[in-house]
């Protein structure tokens, strides 16, 4: 038996999980932002309530974006600090948003929206059909909500952080109110349930892999803006 340890801090709110495809799997939220403090301690606290130890595990699933660049950074930094102890375990990765998606499959069935808050009036969003295996109709993109509806993307329910900003819309989009957190939040266990149903893909370079923020952090925008050209060896959106 494989057993995994997930973690997402795709959003404010981070969770870490412990378990098999298609098994429950214990879970730890982690409070608002206390990411870089709490990691560590979660996943040992996860693992305990398994009934799990380190010596049990022979995967890690990590939560892409995008999404916080700091929340991708810490969790990715975590996971490769553990794998240089365990070199053996496999590192595994998929959109935080696509697993959120899926979390909305439980409560509605259909397309489902998962939008995060990507600030400026705009949101991270992926829309996924859960109906028969997975069907991806937006991959991962930085949009709007309007934009969304505009393009004729059908969606039952819209989750996530990025849905409180836009209530009124998703309602007239969707036909039906949103789900926020604490409901709404990325969930690490859904990251193990995507490993069977293919989206998940193994990282193969741990050196040089990087997570797909969706556009370039605050202060490197800044930077960019003010200099007129790209920053030096900064990683891209």
């Amino acid at each position: 038996m494989t057993l995994f340890v997930a973690l997402d801090a795709a959003t404010d709110v981070g969770s870490v999980a412990v378990g098999t495809p298609g098994s429950p799997a214990a879970e730890v939220i982690i409070g608002k932002r206390r990411h870089a403090a709490d990691f560590v301690p979660a996943i040992e606290e996860t693992l305990h309530l398994a009934g799990a130890s380190w010596r049990d595990i022979s995967g890690m699933i990590v939560a892409d974006g995008p999404g916080s660049f700091t929340g991708l950074r810490i969790a990715f930094a975590t996971a490769l600090g553990i794998l240089r102890q365990r070199p053996d375990v496999a590192l595994f990765t998929a959109p935080s948003l696509i697993a959120t998606a899926l979390l909305g499959s439980h409560v509605a069935p259909g397309p489902v929206a998962a939008l995060y808050d990507a600030l400026r009036g705009e949101v991270y969003a992926a829309v996924c059909d859960f109906t028969n295996g997975v069907r991806v109709v937006v991959p991962p993109t930085l949009t709007t909500v309007a934009q969304l509806a505009s393009d004729g993307v059908v969606a039952r329910l819209a989750i996530g952080d990025g849905t409180r900003a836009h209530a009124s819309e998703i309602l007239r989009w969707t036909g039906r109110s949103h789900v926020e957190p604490p409901a709404g939040a990325p969930r690490a266990s859904m990251l193990i349930e995507l490993i069977e149903a293919g989206v998940a893909t193994r990282v193969a370079d741990r050196a040089t892999w990087e997570p797909s923020y969706g556009r370039p952090a605050e202060a490197q925008a800044r930077w960019e803006r003010t200099h007129g050209r790209a920053l030096p060896g900064a990683t891209g959106g």
